[in-house]
């Protein structure tokens, strides 16, 4: 490898590499606010400038400039010094002396580098430029007269997000960042901008004035708004969350956040369930813990174990899903069920519903197939990186179901069953560009498994997997993109039906059992059932509106548990704050209700039960564990059947208003009736 000197130390480094990215390979620090890791180069702020030899006895940008064969590099000279000096002071001609009410205060790249390299007082008199607002949405609150026009956000929305909404306009003093035709930001990472902006000039718009970074609690933790397990930091005050912030992962979501997943956090404390409820003739009234228990445990004890039911919801740690496993299963129901959509997973070897490239693998394959799923809504972050080898032209991709907007182009092959039984004999380009692949992946969403022939389209999928050699030495390209956070532990614990169980759809169907108990089941109606229900969960959301007992639980913020995502990796969420008023933890919750019905649980501390967790499913016990995607006889997935000509729609029809805590959130009713009707909005 080629190799430099950086004042003065000898530095090897890769072909193509720049000064900039050289001079921290050995431990130097350049100061920049235009440069971004994952964004092209701009080369605008002039912030990074270094002295180089051989070259022009003049400062250069480092950001911009490739490195060499022998070169030298000073950081350091009063050259370089005076240079970066008189560029922060540029910087500051026309920016407002408004530190003390700005959001970005105390997390502020312009005030860090400001005090390296700033002056203790002005030469200019003359009146700063001001700039008009931008209107850019209900996530991001503009104030351009901030801005640097550094253009991360620019180089972001439309390399990363691939919504081009967000550019610069004019030239000189004139120039300023703009969205066209004063048009709201349309994409579902758009609050990743304000991450990236290193001054003021876009912060984030449903947390103004609302803390100082430095009174926040910070917490690591994952997020469960979907299945990716995203790495995030929930930031708290007192009892109260006040944001969640992306943490940088590169095997998952690199550094970039949903825009669900970051500002939901405000359904957090609305609508909240903070003590428990019985029915009492006809209407929901406050209850003690024992009057509830009693209430559950007598309709318990006064039903045979074939009229009980059990499904949990989509946001359920392992922990409480283990303890209702091993409560009802102690008392024989055999009613037990994860899939409140009717997927049909969950039967064949563990790979038969992982997501088994991986997300970071899946940039490998060099051809891609898209069954009833569509990434962009179900998890945005994994379609940037679909998207990043599309603009690379490494991947080719291929669509069965939703003809939408994926930020990409691809292969539209058709719209459902119909497409998919004659895929193996089409003599299409992507089909023969699938059989020759030497890395080809299959893509299964959860639009494409749920309903009558959800089995039948499973058996279609494992042939036509079988039939390209998807599964391989060496490879495995069976991927089932889920959309729950709690979908894939419960398949690894077995919270599916027993011999003769009942499934969840079933399970809600008129006269089918006698007691139903939801843990935190809110995407099925189960209303209309006749049971006595019994709702467990952290919201007063669907599943709450027709139970006969309600008891309050923690949502994910509230309690340490364990998460499995699509990959199959386990998570860790942390406790950030406890829970509201009178609720539990779900798992205690269970363990108390068991010693009630007479089968006490064999766990009274969360260790205790993670022990027995881990011991009877070894899986879990391994943390953030990725093993190496084993081959398996995918043929053997699904039952025959007739596909039908059903279209393939995807399972998330409104990413902002898909769970118990979304529908509680107010920015979440912002961005679900923006998307709705995207008008265009005049700037305010």
């Amino acid at each position: 490898m080629p190799i430099a000197k950086v004042n003065g130390v000898e530095v090897e480094f890769e072909p193509g590499m720049t000064v900039l990215q050289v001079a921290e390979l050995a431990g130097e620090e350049i100061p920049r606010f235009c440069y971004h890791e994952r964004l092209s180069i701009a080369g605008n702020c002039r912030m990074c400038l270094v002295e180089v030899k051989p070259g022009p006895p003049k400062p250069q940008a480092s950001c911009a400039l490739p490195a060499a064969e022998n070169q030298e590099i000073f950081t350091n000279t009063p050259m370089v010094k005076k240079a970066r000096e008189g560029v922060m002071e540029f910087l500051l001609i026309n920016h407002p002396l408004d530190c003390p009410i700005c959001d970005q205060g105390g997390e502020c790249d312009l005030q860090d580098q400001a005090m390296g390299y700033g002056r203790d007082d002005s030469r200019y008199d003359e009146n700063k430029r001001a700039v008009e607002e931008k209107e850019m949405g209900p996530v991001i609150k503009t104030v351009m007269t901030r801005c640097i026009q550094c253009t991360r956000c620019v180089r972001f929305i439309t390399e990363v997000a691939g919504v081009p909404d967000i550019g610069l306009i004019s030239r000189g003093e004139d120039v300023e960042i703009t969205t066209y035709l004063g048009k709201a930001v349309a994409s579902e990472l758009s609050g990743n901008v304000n991450d990236l902006c290193p001054v003021g000039a876009l912060t984030h718009k449903p947390w103004t004035f609302q803390y100082r970074p430095w009174e926040l609690k910070k917490t690591q933790s994952i997020d469960v708004m979907d299945a990716m397990g995203a790495a995030i930091r929930v930031d708290s005050r007192g009892a109260q969350v006040l944001r969640a912030l992306p943490r940088v992962n590169e095997d998952i979501n690199e550094e970039w956040l949903s825009d669900k997943s970051r500002y939901a956090v405000d359904g957090l404390s609305r609508q909240r369930l903070d003590r428990p409820y019985v029915r009492v003739n006809g209407k929901l009234a406050p209850a003690t813990w024992g009057e509830a228990f009693a209430a559950v445990a007598s309709r318990i004890k006064a039903t045979t174990p074939d009229r009980v039911g059990v499904i949990a919801g989509d946001l359920q740690d392992a922990e409480s899903m283990k303890a209702a496993l091993d409560l009802f299963g102690s008392l024989g129901v055999t009613n037990l069920d994860c899939r409140q959509d009717g997927v049909a997973l969950g039967a064949g070897p563990r790979e038969s519903w992982l997501f088994n490239s991986t997300f970071a693998g899946i940039e490998n394959a060099d051809v891609v197939l898209l069954v009833g799923t569509n990434p962009r809504l179900e998890a945005p972050v994994f379609n940037t990186r679909l998207r990043k080898q599309w603009i690379a032209g490494k991947t080719r991709i291929g669509v069965i179901g939703d003809n939408a907007d994926l930020t990409y182009d691809y292969d539209y092959l058709g719209a459902g069953g119909q497409t998919l039984a004659g895929l193996a004999k089409s003599k299409s380009d992507f089909v023969q560009a699938l059989k020759s692949a030497e890395r080809p992946a299959i893509i299964v969403g959860q639009g494409a498994l749920t309903g009558p022939g959800g089995a039948a389209v499973l058996k279609t999928l494992a042939g036509l997997a079988k039939t390209f050699g998807v599964v391989r030495d060496g490879w495995n390209g069976w991927n089932v993109l889920h959309t729950a956070a709690a979908r894939v532990g419960g398949l690894d614990l077995g919270f599916i039906p027993a011999e003769g169980g009942k499934t969840a759809l079933e399970m809600v169907k008129p006269g089918a059992l006698d007691v139903l108990v939801l843990l935190g089941a809110d995407e099925i109606e189960a209303s209309a059932s006749g049971a006595f229900t019994v709702y467990l969960g952290s919201h007063g959301d669907r599943g709450a509106h027709g139970a006969d007992v309600i008891l309050p639980g923690a949502a994910y913020t509230e309690k340490t548990g364990l998460y499995v995502n699509t990959e199959g990796r386990v998570q860790m969420a942390e406790r950030v704050v406890f829970p509201k008023g009178q609720a539990k933890e779900d798992w205690a919750v269970l363990r108390a209700l068991s010693a009630m019905v007479g089968h006490t649980l064999p766990y009274d501390t969360l260790d205790a039960l993670r022990s027995k967790l881990m011991a009877d499913h070894p899986t879990f016990g391994r943390i953030d564990y990725l093993s190496a995607p084993a081959s398996f006889d995918v043929g053997s997935l699904g039952k025959k059947g007739d596909l039908g000509d059903t279209a393939f729609v995807s399972s998330v029809r409104d990413p902002y208003l898909n769970n118990p805590i979304t529908r509680a959130s107010a920015t979440m009713a912002e961005l679900s009736a923006l998307r709705i009707a995207p008008v265009a909005m005049a700037a305010e």
